[in-house]
């Protein structure tokens, strides 16, 4: 990645998936900007990468565009830009208020739109150069989950943008693919690791057995920006094999956890 200039978008959370993709492509040797919503971790990243920030909410279509032109003028040009902003609502389709679905859908459905259409009309403007850009989705699209209507619904409207890209725009040179992490250990996913018997639910589902990492996500990401990742319109699944046996349910879940409880509680 030495020399490459690269975009990474939601980044704004302590050693969030985004910062684990900055701090990779940093140390590969890119020049990187990292941006979201929350400018005292943005700025502690930038000045410990050495790369510069910007304030930007992916759902408001004059901020995306404002960073993709900061972008440039900071750095020259984008050879990578990584959308890894999300919300990981947990609730079932009967229970989703309007405000939660006009919520996810500005952030995951829109604002991917917004994300996508800056940075493709950043690397026409840059031919012959072109440049990667990748949206972070979810193993959920391919191994469905309970209570995640809304999120997945709006994670697979976002793969079918990235398709469309890398269909429409690749004879500029430009690579859009997506990458999927399942369960990942996380600030985002914190909470749910402290539930007894929770993750013993999920680590049978993976044949490599163990779940997949942010350092896994990062990795992915990085070898779809390099000159060598001759692919483009895939969803690549760094989730150690989850979609090949799908996600526990939630009867699954429930049993692992109920378990685990009466076990504490039988020891005591």
């Amino acid at each position: 990645m030495a020399g490459k200039k690269a975009v990474v978008l939601g980044a704004a959370s302590k050693d969030n998936m985004g910062q684990t993709i900055a701090r990779l492509f940093a140390r590969e040797g890119a020049e990187v900007m990292v941006a979201g919503r929350k400018e005292e971790p943005l700025k502690a990243l930038a000045t410990e990468i050495g790369g510069h920030y910007a304030l930007c909410d992916i759902t408001k279509r004059a901020e995306v565009r404002a960073m993709a032109d900061a972008a440039v003028a900071k750095m020259g040009r984008v050879d990578a830009a990584i959308n890894a902003s999300g919300w990981g609502l947990l609730a079932s389709l009967v229970d989703t208020t309007e405000e939660q679905l006009d919520q996810i859908v500005d952030l995951q459905f829109k604002g991917v739109h917004h994300f996508l259409q800056a940075f493709v009309e950043k690397m026409i403007a840059q031919q012959p150069s072109g440049g990667s850009l990748i949206s972070i989705s979810s193993a959920t699209t391919r191994a469905v989950i309970n209570n995640h209507a809304a999120y997945i619904g709006t994670k697979t409207g976002s793969e079918a943008l990235i398709r469309c890209v890398a269909n429409d725009y690749g004879h500029y040179g430009i690579k859009a693919n997506t990458v999927s992490p399942a369960f990942t250990e996380s600030p985002m996913t914190e909470q749910s690791f402290a539930v007894p018997g929770l993750v013993d639910a999920f680590l049978p589902r993976y044949p490599l057995g163990r779940l997949n990492t942010s350092e896994d996500v990062a990795n992915a990401c990085l070898w779809l920006c390099t000159d060598e990742a001759f692919l483009t319109g895939q969803n690549i699944q760094p989730n150690g094999g989850l979609t090949l046996r799908g996600n526990p349910q939630a009867s699954d879940i429930e049993r692992s956890v109920g378990a685990a409880m009466a076990k504490l509680q039988g020891g005591s």
